[in-house]
């Protein structure tokens, strides 16, 4: 058994589940540390898929409250329908993006340079958002129209970006569109849920050759820490934006972006 390819599994996933619902892109964290980890080979591409799936997981067994009363809820209360609806509607322009420019972007923009600059320029837009963001006029993720949800769904759309941050350009686009940092966050959380299992179900079948019984360890390890790390980092979040705004995420953005770029270049 080789305990560095364990560790550097254990390491990958623990990232994972801690930058996927913080606004710093998960996926540039992933992209630099694999790099740096000698860990970007076609397997590689295969681990990243199921602890990104265990990220998810965290979030599903953290709202699974909400989730069951919205699924119990669908045939008799209109708002678990309206709830439901606007997740949906958020959702599509993603699809219709990522299906669009996946392998465009896939070739193109996987890369630490690019990376660098999208989590530069992001971190100076949470800045600017922080400054001149409008007075909120929606406290919770149940008052949200369908216009609501459709504008923060095209500002999910931007992520297709590496290093731009899925989370962050949702929470962002929320507080933009009138949401307060608490249901712009909670509403990142819920859209995270399908946009996220749909990539890693097409990612999963564009690589389902790659798949070998021999690393399944190595993926449980994975795994495991990205569900504990995401579960750890969604009660951090929320329990930092009740009393802070995003302007430390935005530094960190910056400082990190302009070291990936030094080194790299």
């Amino acid at each position: 058994m080789d305990i560095l390819l364990f560790l550097k599994a254990l390491l990958l996933g623990l990232i994972e589940g801690a930058t996927e619902f913080l606004p710093i892109s998960s996926t540039g964290h992933l992209i630099i540390a694999a790099d740096a980890l000698a860990f970007s080979s076609d397997e590689g591409r295969v681990f990243e898929i199921f602890i990104q799936l265990g990220a998810i997981l965290a979030v599903v067994w953290f709202y699974r409250a909400k989730i069951l009363r919205v699924a119990v809820g669908l045939p008799t209360d209109p708002t678990a329908r309206r709830f439901a609806a606007n997740l949906l509607i958020a959702f599509i322009p993603a699809v219709i993006f990522g299906l669009l420019f996946h392998k465009t972007i896939k070739e193109w923009l996987f890369n630490p340079v690019t990376v660098a600059i999208a989590l530069i320029i992001g971190g100076f837009i949470i800045l600017l958002i922080e400054r001149y963001k409008p007075e909120p006029r929606i406290h919770s993720v149940d008052d949200m129209r369908w216009s609501d949800a459709l504008k923060v769904g095209l500002a999910q759309s931007v992520a297709l970006i590496p290093g731009t941050s899925r989370s962050g350009a949702t929470i962002m686009g929320g507080l933009v569109f009138g949401l307060s940092r608490t249901a712009a966050t909670e509403f990142s959380f819920f859209l995270a849920i399908p946009t996220m299992f749909a990539a890693t179900v097409y990612d999963l079948y564009k690589n389902w050759s790659l798949l070998n019984a021999d690393d399944l360890a190595l993926i449980a390890t994975g795994f495991i820490a990205a569900f504990l790390s995401g579960l750890l980092a969604v009660r951090l979040l929320l329990a930092w934006i009740s009393r802070h705004s995003f302007v430390g995420f935005a530094w960190y953005r910056i400082v990190f972006g302009a070291l990936v770029l030094w080194y790299f270049l």
